[in-house]
């Protein structure tokens, strides 16, 4: 059973490059770096994000597949903060469901990867320690 995000690892045909834009966008360092392979951690809880030379990438690798939103405080200034450091648009600005307060975006980054932002009150929730109403036991497997 999926347990929680590990791991997000995007592609670049310039790994410098990426780095540099990706340390101006975040405001951090990478926390770890070997030839060909950079990463960072983020968020409430300490997510990983890397950056993979596309030198190793599989055959046929590009744009397409899930796209993962990361929840931001305020959606509409990191998505044009995003277009302004020359990310396109790939997603407008899109309130989901009934008014509840989802809102998702995302781009393309320079390197061609599709990057998700999203205003999630779930998200808020589970930070601020709400309790589920049921709790589903570890399952190994």
């Amino acid at each position: 059973m999926l347990r929680g995000f590990a791991t997000l690892n995007f592609w670049a045909t310039d790994l410098e490059a990426a780095k540099a834009w990706y340390t101006e966008f975040l405001g951090v360092e990478p926390y770890y770096q070997v030839p060909g392979y950079v990463e960072f951690r983020l968020g409430d809880y300490g997510h990983e994000f890397g950056l993979i030379d596309s030198r190793y990438a599989p055959e046929g690798s590009g744009r397409g597949g899930a796209i993962m939103h990361w929840h931001v405080d305020d959606l509409e200034a990191v998505f044009e903060r995003l277009l302004a450091m020359g990310a396109e648009e790939y997603q407008p600005i899109t309130h989901q469901g009934d008014g509840e307060g989802f809102v998702t975006a995302s781009v393309v980054d320079p390197f061609g990867n599709v990057l998700g932002i999203m205003r999630n009150p779930h998200y808020l929730e589970v930070l601020a320690g709400a309790t589920p109403e049921k709790e589903t036991p570890h399952q190994e497997g």
